[in-house]
């Protein structure tokens, strides 16, 4: 509702400004970056970075965001899934703009960038000339192309080798999943989900360069970079200033909480079965289906999108998408098959490996699926035992 709300502000706000073409900057005129906190969304978990245009002489106040988007687009869900949504740069006035941080309790600081008035009409040409209406999409990418890297791209592209990037003030480089859960609570929804839908080429140390797909990152280069061999910024403030909350969610309500109540289920049921000899079908049944179909979106997610996070995802080791086929023969009550045996013995031995790939680092996998674990290896443990103990060769 908030991304609503902030998107038809956006629409209202165009109404309200048009620039002439033949604008010229008063010499008043000055371009700052602005960094926003995150909220408490998780589409604004990672916050949220702008350009700002202040021109006093002339009355503008305005903002340049590459973080906008069109609610109405057709098939705007499934855009989203195959990574085929445009994102548009948007220009609002600043109050529209802060006043929806003002709402979340987000911070916001601004960096006054150090250019004079070529310089600063340089920049402000590129914006323009960036927002007409065949120029402003683009195909938006959380990693390589958002909101904020957007920021650095346009710098490069207006003042090209004048510019100069320094890393001395990143005390170690993270990977990106790393990164990423810098501004995640590992027990929640939202990082066990993140987790599960990208892949293992988010496991690889970002560049310092890389580093800047986060809002923050940007603010902190912004502070150790030069343009021809002067600090770009001239000086900080702070605009808004709220504490981060520290999220608290109750225990009952969090992935953790239920992965252990599945895991304790399970095992009393397969522990039950083992001294009764019996097998409990809709168990069986329900294990496999639900793998099975996360296994499935993997794969939608690994092939069959534009995102490029999501490839090489080994959690379809233990997710095995073939598990939504034999579901439907673990739920019959006939005899199962003789190559059911094999089958068993393959998805056991993709969980081991599944652990070799956790150990080697090769994929780092949500701390949240062990208890998953757990209870997949004591379910097809007690599958083969009792494949030997109850089907005739």
């Amino acid at each position: 509702m908030q991304l609503k709300i902030r998107f038809l502000l956006v629409l209202i706000g165009f109404s309200f400004m048009t620039f002439s073409q033949e604008i010229e900057l008063s010499p008043k005129a000055q371009i700052s970056i602005i960094t926003c906190g995150p909220g408490q969304e998780l589409y604004s978990t990672f916050g949220h970075s702008a350009f700002r245009l202040q021109d006093p002489e002339l009355g503008i106040d305005v903002v340049y965001n590459y973080g906008t988007f069109n609610f109405n687009t057709p098939n705007f869900y499934m855009k989203f899934a195959q990574g085929k949504l445009l994102y548009s740069l948007s220009r609002q006035k600043f109050e529209d703009f802060l006043w929806t941080y003002e709402m979340e309790n987000r911070w916001v600081q601004e960096q006054l960038l150090n250019l004079d008035a070529k310089e600063t009409k340089a920049l402000f040409e590129f914006l323009e000339n960036n927002f007409k209406p065949e120029n402003r999409d683009y195909k938006y990418d959380f990693f390589y192309d958002n909101c904020s890297s957007k920021i650095r791209d346009v710098l490069n592209t207006v003042f090209r080798d004048r510019i100069s990037y320094f890393d001395g003030h990143l005390i170690q480089r993270y990977t990106f999943r790393q990164l990423i859960h810098q501004s995640l609570v590992t027990n929640s929804w939202s990082a066990f989900g993140i987790d599960l839908a990208l892949g293992s080429v988010i496991d690889k140390k970002a560049t310092p360069n890389e580093h800047m797909f986060l809002p923050i990152y940007v603010m902190d280069q912004m502070a150790n970079t030069d343009l021809d061999q002067e600090p770009i910024v001239k000086r900080e403030r702070s605009i808004m200033e709220f504490e981060s909350l520290d999220p608290y969610t109750y225990f009952l309500l969090t992935p953790l909480f239920w992965v252990l109540a599945l895991m304790v289920f399970v095992l009393v049921i397969t522990y039950i079965d083992f001294k009764n000899n019996s097998r409990s079908r809709w168990l069986d049944f329900f294990l496999s289906f639900s793998t099975g179909i996360t296994g499935m979106l993997i794969i939608f997610l690994w092939f069959f999108t534009d995102h490029t996070a999501t490839a090489g995802n080994l959690n379809i080791l233990w997710s095995f998408p073939l598990n939504s086929i034999a579901c439907f023969y673990l739920v019959k009550t006939k005899p199962l098959p003789q190559w059911m045996q094999k089958y068993f013995v393959l998805i056991t031995v993709l969980l081991i490996i599944t652990l070799l790939v956790w150990i080697t680092r090769i994929q780092l996998f949500s701390p949240l699926i062990v208890p998953l674990l757990v209870l997949l290896a004591a379910r097809y443990f007690f599958l083969l035992h009792w494949f030997k103990r109850n089907i005739k060769k």
